[in-house]
């Protein structure tokens, strides 16, 4: 209710002592009677405060009361004339100096009256509202259920609000409505991820959670610019939360969706582990994971493991990061999550202009998170761009580059494959045929003794090359005496015809164990 439409109850007999026009515009949000001498500390602003007066002894209690009735926020004082018959002027005066709107109640006006009136008009409008909010909503899920996508739902209740709607991940990526400028996006993640209450206003945004009760780095968020000059009012955060609450419906029947996705992703990634990333099984099992293997891949590898579900909140993390990046299978590999990129080849069009690079937005997202992880850490790496036949080193080569990733300082870090100087990368660029058949020439007799024995000739000699040739560290490591890595090793050389004292053959033993 506006204080112009109080005053103009002719039944009241209200008169306005000070206030103009445009100050009758404000809106009354509730009511409060007192005779306090300073009441204050029972307004939270916006409300008609009703007083007799009886506090008043001299101009200086007026000039108390009404500062800390101003000073508190409320609309306006509504000053009953039956003490003093008229009311004081000092009192007149204060309100002035204060720029608090004065009203005088008439001696045979009743407080209650006013207060009913008030009291009355609020709760009509908020049943209207209520109403309102109610329709809006079943329309929404209406549109919903009938397959309306995120963008037409932001797009609808940025017409019935006027405000700009946008629904985000928490990592920055933007699922429905109109492109956001990049510090504006920067200022909303950060303000969504640290805030310690929800909804929050960040650089002219009011920011809702789309799932609350959910861990914010795995949450969406709705981000509602507010025009110039328009403050979140209650219908302002009423409409948002109605888009976040469907955002939220939109997010499980997507995480729904995945989790089919994801088992044959899981099976694609345990093929291509196993060297099998050029087999027509394994690429059918990524063209259902979402990805078309035929094209230029990328293998991108993110671990959590500080968090108490490690691979859980890594896929979790990773397909949010993902959004708006191209098609891609994601599953879980050794603890880890791990996604197959489409990524534009070396044959992309040349007069198309500059190709953006999507892995770079997908680690630029997963950087956005780190105020939000609480001292955990996130480690991500990312393999040279291949084909499907060389994607076994690639997913090694991603894998090795996320363990370097673990050395780095903060709480998101990320290496790349052109950051990688060892042999690992080396390997990575080869085909999976040819790694295999390098494999099985050099280490076959080897691996067909342990087949028919159980005798571990193979994971000795990895032992064996992985302490440098020490023979007392590798019996140390593998609980076994000295004389009996001696004979292991001898049989290695023996089987395979290299001496393990010359370098050269160390190499070649130590490149087939890493092609297997």
């Amino acid at each position: 209710m506006l204080l112009s439409e109080l005053v103009a109850r002719r039944e009241l007999g209200l008169r306005v002592l000070h206030g103009t026009a445009a100050d009758l515009d404000r809106s009354v949000r509730w009511v409060y009677t007192t005779d306090l001498p300073d009441p204050s500390r029972y307004l939270g602003g916006g409300e008609l405060v009703i007083s007799g007066l009886v506090w008043r002894r001299s101009a200086a209690d007026s000039e108390r009361f009404v500062a800390a009735v101003a000073a508190a926020g409320a609309a306006a004082l509504a000053a009953g004339e039956a003490v003093f018959g008229d009311v004081p002027d000092d009192v007149v005066d204060a309100c002035r100096r204060y720029g608090l709107v004065l009203i005088a109640v008439p001696e045979h006006v009743s407080f209650g009256a006013v207060t009913e009136t008030v009291v009355g008009a609020l709760s009509a409008a908020r049943g209207d509202r209520l109403a309102h909010t109610l329709g809006r909503h079943r329309r929404l899920l209406a549109a919903f259920a009938e397959g309306a996508d995120l963008t037409d739902l932001a797009g609808s209740v940025s017409a019935g609000t006027g405000l700009t709607c946008r629904v985000l991940t928490a990592g920055g990526a933007l699922l429905a409505g109109p492109p956001l400028p990049a510090d504006d996006r920067d200022a909303v993640v950060a303000a969504f991820l640290t805030a310690e209450r929800l909804p929050v206003t960040a650089a002219r945004h009011l920011v809702v959670p789309a799932a609350p009760g959910t861990a914010r780095t795995t949450s969406w968020l709705v981000a509602a610019e507010l025009p110039p000059g328009r403050e979140a009012d209650t219908e302002a955060v009423d409409a948002v939360g109605e888009l976040a609450a469907i955002a939220a419906l939109d997010r499980s029947r997507r995480r729904e969706g995945t989790a089919v996705a994801r088992s044959i992703a899981d099976d694609a990634l345990a093929r291509i582990a196993g060297g099998e990333g050029d087999r027509p099984e394994t690429r059918a099992r990524l063209r259902q994971a979402g990805v078309e293997p035929d094209g230029t891949l990328v293998v991108l590898v993110l671990r959590a493991d500080d968090d108490a579900d490690p691979a859980g909140t890594a896929y979790a993390l990773l397909v949010d990061a993902l959004a708006g990046a191209g098609p891609a299978a994601v599953g879980v590999h050794g603890g880890a999550a791990v996604a197959v990129l489409a990524v534009p080849g070396a044959d992309a069009a040349p007069d198309a202009g500059p190709v953006a690079d999507p892995v770079a937005g997908v680690l630029d997202r997963l950087h956005r998170l780190g105020p939000g992880l609480a001292g955990r850490r996130l480690c991500a790496g990312v393999g040279h761009p291949s084909s499907a036949d060389a994607l076994s080193g690639a997913l090694g080569e991603a894998g090795h580059a996320a363990e370097l990733a673990a050395h780095r300082p903060g709480p998101v870090a990320a290496v790349r494959a052109g950051e990688i100087t060892s042999h690992v990368a080396l390997l990575a660029g080869v085909p999976d045929e040819v790694r295999r058949g390098f494999a099985a020439q050099v280490l076959g007799p080897v691996l067909d003794h342990d087949a028919r024995s159980g005798a571990g000739l193979a994971d000795t000699l990895a032992t064996f090359l992985d302490e440098s040739g020490s023979w007392s560290r590798t019996a140390a490591r593998l609980h076994l005496h000295v004389n009996t890595v001696r004979y292991r090793i001898g049989r290695v050389e023996a089987l395979t015809g290299r001496d393990l004292g010359s370098f050269p053959d160390r190499v070649d033993l130590y490149l087939a164990l890493r092609s297997r």
